[in-house]
């Protein structure tokens, strides 16, 4: 099992654990605490119990115990939390409770605890958690869920994870019917990795109206499987698009829902995916060091763009992706224009070459060591010789 960066905190306080399927919260909590009571809300039986008599929650306690409670999967008897709020308060029991949206309980009109439970986000591994494992080509075809350290045919339990469990977690939810529209979405949306989205494009090529793909795309953020980004507009002082970026919560999932055909250009896929990557383990070492950043794209409306904006506590960064070895002058437009408009701003090229390299505030950085020393770099724990990447 690799270690992972998430810490949660104060000893005894109860806490939600959200993240989609698969990404490890169920074997993290075991190895954290693996004497706690377990409730698993995936057990058919156990769902069906609860589900009719979410008082029995107490029942199952025994006497005098003093550890935490699990309750796996909490979306699927949300009930249970109305419980939860009356132990916490008269019988001071600690609760840990998985989930895969906190949005997807909120929209259920479902008060998480007021307060009295902390929150918390699991990814799938970032390469600083995979540490010597971890391989940049490997990682790009096939992204970063943990079951893949020990599968042998990745791309079977990809396209499994893709066609059953996805399906699965919308059927169970109840939140679309048409499950065909739903599919036929999923594959159109891969095209929009890393794009800014346009609704109606989307609903011609999935043959369904435009709130209904605006619906999907709400689906896929309250489970938790892809993000939209916003656009950075904090003191513009150019024209700015509006409209949002998009991308899969792991790029694994992306490259199997991507249909690739034999005139596809390799960089039509290949730049999304480096994108994704990126920004995965970004917002991973984000949520599990505390840094608060929050995170953009910038591009104006003549066309300079910055891939990733991350603004916080912490500063003001900003990065350029390159899957190429060689820099040219033309990939620094973006960063050099948004370095006029924030000449506090950090600048970053991140490219596939070996070497650490300067261009008058712009730092070029392999992307390989980047992904492996994401804590650092984000936490501004690296002096500028510390920077420096040699082959």
């Amino acid at each position: 099992m690799y270690s992972r960066l998430l810490k949660v905190g104060e000893e005894g306080k109860s806490f939600f654990l959200f993240g989609p399927r698969a990404v490890g919260k169920t074997t993290w909590l075991k190895e954290q605490f693996p004497s706690a009571l377990f409730i698993d809300l995936l057990d058919s039986e156990e769902y069906l119990t609860f589900s009719s008599r979410p008082g029995l929650l107490e029942n199952r306690i025994p006497p005098s115990y003093q550890g935490p409670i699990v309750i796996d999967e909490i979306q699927r008897v949300p009930q249970l939390l109305n419980e939860v709020h009356r132990l916490i308060e008269a019988k001071h029991y600690s609760f840990i409770m998985t989930g895969s949206s906190a949005r997807s309980l909120r929209k259920k009109g479902i008060n998480l605890l007021a307060g009295r439970a902390l929150t918390f986000n699991m990814f799938p591994l970032t390469a600083v958690e995979l540490g010597d494992d971890f391989s940049l080509e490997q990682s790009i075809r096939y992204g970063h869920l943990p079951a893949l350290s020990t599968e042998k045919d990745k791309k079977a339990y990809l396209y499994s994870y893709v066609t059953t469990y996805i399906k699965e977690e919308v059927l169970q939810e109840g939140l679309t019917r048409n499950i065909g529209a739903f599919s036929r979405f999923l594959e159109v949306a891969s095209f929009s990795q890393g794009s800014i989205l346009t609704y109606t494009d989307i609903a011609r090529d999935v043959s369904v109206n435009r709130k209904v793909v605006e619906n999907y795309f709400s689906i896929i953020e309250d489970l938790m499987l892809g993000m939209q980004l916003p656009v950075f507009t904090k003191r513009a002082k150019r024209r700015i698009t509006s409209h949002p970026k998009f991308f899969f919560f792991d790029v694994g999932v992306y490259q199997t829902l991507r249909p690739k055909g034999p005139l596809d250009a390799y960089s039509e896929i290949s730049g999304p995916a480096v994108e994704g990557l990126f920004l995965q383990d970004a917002r991973a070492v984000n949520s599990y060091l505390h840094l608060n950043y929050s995170f953009y794209f910038w591009r104006t409306s003549s066309g300079m763009e910055v891939d990733f904006i991350l603004y916080g506590p912490n500063g003001l960064k900003a990065f350029e992706l390159k899957h190429a070895k060689q820099i040219r002058r033309k990939d620094m437009s973006g960063l050099r224009a948004f370095k006029q408009d924030y000449p506090e701003a950090d600048a970053y090229i991140i490219y596939n070459g070996k070497n650490t390299e300067f261009y008058d505030g712009i730092t070029a950085l392999p992307f390989g060591w980047t992904l492996k020393n994401m804590d650092v770099l984000l936490s501004n724990n690296l002096s500028l010789s510390e920077l420096t990447v040699g082959s």
